[in-house]
């Protein structure tokens, strides 16, 4: 048996990530660059093998939350522009700059500290200024006109700071995926540019203004600017119902596990924790080792279908931490071994949607949530062509 096929693993089709990449910058204006959002190991699907992907397909820049993970596209060869999002210590300038990695920068005080930082390591820091236009979330507060030239000052301000080089600007939409909010959408976008038009009054320019996540890059053409964020697009995955069929995207995510055991219990056997399932007549069970800690929330229990040779078989019984139940007994040709589609494609589809509504939250929270133990199986071309396992001693991104 192939080593990844022992328990439970998350295929993931670099084609497709690809495919996905080429569509989104095809629909661009010709100048207008594309940041990758990579954050969160790419979504769960694995940062290294997906940047290098992206790369591949033309992906100059790169989106992520903090430093260890902009460290760790450096050390999987990612040689382009990476942004931070979020907050980095002041005490890491030497590292911000030694490997050219760009800060930004969403306060006076904060700007302050990093350019301290800066001179006295003797280095110049590129930073992008956040503004805060409908998040209230980090950045310059301006989400209204009433501060509007204490904004200028203070922005104007930190762009003189030494040590600081002011590359970009940009804001982040709340509500780009939800039609009802258009309006607050527009206002932000009104805001943002109210502030960098102030701005070039004062003398003070920048290279890349850049707003759109993923729904606003599909939506909101005219607010594309120097560059867009998209971020679950690129994973073939849909921010919200109103972008459906804007671009030909192809989930880039299945998540897949084997049965390891089938018996065959009689009427009214209780199945799992607290015996919540109870059988109906003689009943084929499937034992399956995959259960919360791998990702499939205990919320599937009693309501999720997987695929059993092509067909939808239900979770019977609480999801355990390690392992769950299907009934199988329509299946005749399910045996121990036989491949589990949990979600993806095997002649029907299940896509990772279908889990997110049974939970109560988004799909980008579903792949996320896709555990550290279960490995990712890369392949291009129909064939494997690397494994990510976090919990091999020796294991890492380039691993194969």
């Amino acid at each position: 048996m192939v080593d990844f096929l022992k328990r439970t693993w998350a295929e993931i089709d670099l084609d497709a990530i690809r495919s996905n990449y080429r569509h989104i910058a095809a629909s661009l204006p010709p100048k207008c660059r594309v940041m990758a959002i990579v954050k969160a190991d790419a979504y769960g699907h694995g940062a290294g093998y997906v940047s290098r992907a992206l790369r591949e397909a033309g992906a100059s820049w790169f989106g992520v939350s903090n430093l260890d993970e902009a460290l760790q596209l450096r050390q999987d060869g990612i040689d382009e522009n990476i942004l931070i999002l979020n907050f980095t210590p002041p005490s890491d300038v030497q590292h911000l700059a030694s490997y050219r990695i760009t800060q930004t920068v969403f306060n006076y005080d904060y700007a302050k500290k990093l350019s301290q930082a800066a001179v006295s390591a003797g280095v110049t820091l590129k930073i992008h200024i956040k503004l805060d236009t409908g998040m209230s979330r980090i950045g310059f507060f301006c989400q209204s006109t009433n501060d509007y030239d204490n904004i200028i000052r203070e922005i104007k301000a930190v762009c003189m700071l030494p040590g600081l080089e002011h590359e970009g600007i940009f804001t982040h939409f709340a509500a780009a995926d939800d039609q009802k909010d258009d309006e607050f959408t527009k206002n932000q976008f009104n805001m943002f540019l109210k502030v960098i038009d102030g701005l070039k009054s004062c003398g003070v320019h920048f290279a890349l203004r850049h707003c759109c996540n993923s729904a606003a890059t599909l939506r909101f053409t005219d607010m594309h600017l120097d560059m867009v964020r998209p971020g679950l697009i690129l994973y073939g995955l849909l921010p919200s119902p109103c972008v459906d069929g804007l671009l030909p995207l192809q989930p880039a995510m299945e998540l897949k596990t084997v049965v390891s055991m089938i018996k065959t219990v009689p009427d009214g056997t209780a199945v799992s924790y607290g015996r919540t399932y109870k059988t109906k007549g003689e009943t084929r069970l499937a034992t399956l080792p995959i259960g919360y800690a791998d990702g499939f929330s205990r919320a599937m229990s009693n309501r999720a279908h997987m695929l059993v040779c092509g067909r939808r078989a239900p979770v019977v019984g609480r999801v355990c931490m390690d392992q769950c139940m299907l009934n199988v007994s329509e299946i005749v040709d399910v045996k121990e071994g036989t491949v589990v589609t949990v979600f993806g494609r095997d002649k029907d589809f299940i896509p990772v949607e279908e889990f997110a509504d049974l939970s109560g939250t988004i799909n980008y929270e579903t792949v996320c949530l896709i555990g550290k133990r279960v490995p990712r199986i890369f392949k291009s071309g129909g064939q494997v062509v690397g494994k990510l396992n976090y919990l091999e001693i020796n294991g890492g991104a380039n691993g194969v």
